[in-house]
């Protein structure tokens, strides 16, 4: 006999609020999401998420993104807009401009572009 929980309805609403693009896995276009997204593959295009974007150590991104809130760990060649914070681990490499309001960056870290921060105006 089967039968659904609660826990096991909480876990299905939090699994479709994030999204993962795993490592091995390339994609191209533009890729629009409402919740979390993680990257640890390949991506080019451009990214937008009204959410937090965690790229890791492997994730190579060929990408405009926005985000609400992005960690890097790893390549990322385009533009960074984080409208609250954005975290570059020691071993992330960004080549582009990058504006937030918030910035960390790792002692290793790389980054060849314009930085801007302070409060972002909001769009629209």
């Amino acid at each position: 006999m089967f039968r659904v929980n609660k826990p096991e309805q909480s876990m299905a609403q939090q699994s479709s609020n994030e999204t993962i693009i795993a490592q091995g896995v390339k994609v191209e276009g533009d890729f629009h999401s409402q919740g979390d997204v993680v990257i640890d593959g390949e991506v080019s295009g451009t990214i937008e998420t009204t959410q937090a974007l965690s790229i890791g150590q492997s994730a190579r991104i060929k990408a405009d993104i926005t985000s609400k809130s992005a960690i890097v760990a790893g390549e990322v060649k385009g533009n960074i807009k984080a409208s609250e914070r954005l975290e570059l681990l020691a071993t992330s490499i960004v080549e582009g401009d990058v504006e937030t309001a918030n910035l960390s960056i790792a002692s290793g870290a790389r980054v060849n572009g314009k930085i801007t921060m302070g409060e972002l105006e909001k769009e629209g």
